[in-house]
C-alpha cells in the first residue's frame, strides 16, 4: 500500500490552516497538483466529561456542532508526520482523524 486516505474533524474556523499545514507537509500531493482536498460540512456530536478541557461544549452534556470533514490523500510514509502536524493546529483536545488504506488512485 502506497497511499492512504485521511479523513480529518475540524470546525470550519480552521480550514484554511488545515489546508496550510497539508500542503506544508505533503500530503495532497497527486501528480502535478499539490493542495488537493475535498471537504463537506457535517453535523459532530460529543459529550465532554470529567477532567476535560473542552474547546467547545459543556463537561457532562451532549453538544452538536457544526463541523467540516476533509479528507486528503497521503503518501503511508509521510502519514505519521501529516498526523502530528495536523495535531499540533487542531484545537480539540482529542481530534477525530481516520486513517483509511487506499488500494489504487487517480484511476
Amino acid at each position: 500500500m502506497e497511499y492512504c486516505k485521511i479523513e480529518i474533524f475540524i470546525p470550519e474556523t480552521h480550514l484554511e490552516i488545515l489546508q496550510t499545514t497539508l500542503r506544508n507537509c505533503g500530503a495532497g500531493h497527486i501528480g502535478k497538483y499539490d493542495s488537493c482536498m475535498s471537504y463537506s460540512h457535517v453535523k459532530g456530536t460529543w459529550r465532554p466529561l470529567e477532567g476535560t478541557q473542552p474547546y467547545s461544549g459543556v463537561i457532562g452534556e451532549v453538544s452538536t456542532e457544526d463541523e467540516i470533514k476533509a479528507e486528503v490523500t497521503c503518501r503511508v510514509e509521510e502519514l505519521d508526520g501529516v498526523i502530528k502536524a495536523v495535531k499540533m493546529i487542531h484545537p480539540y483536545e482529542e481530534p477525530v482523524i481516520n486513517v483509511i488504506p487506499l488500494l489504487r488512485t487517480g484511476l
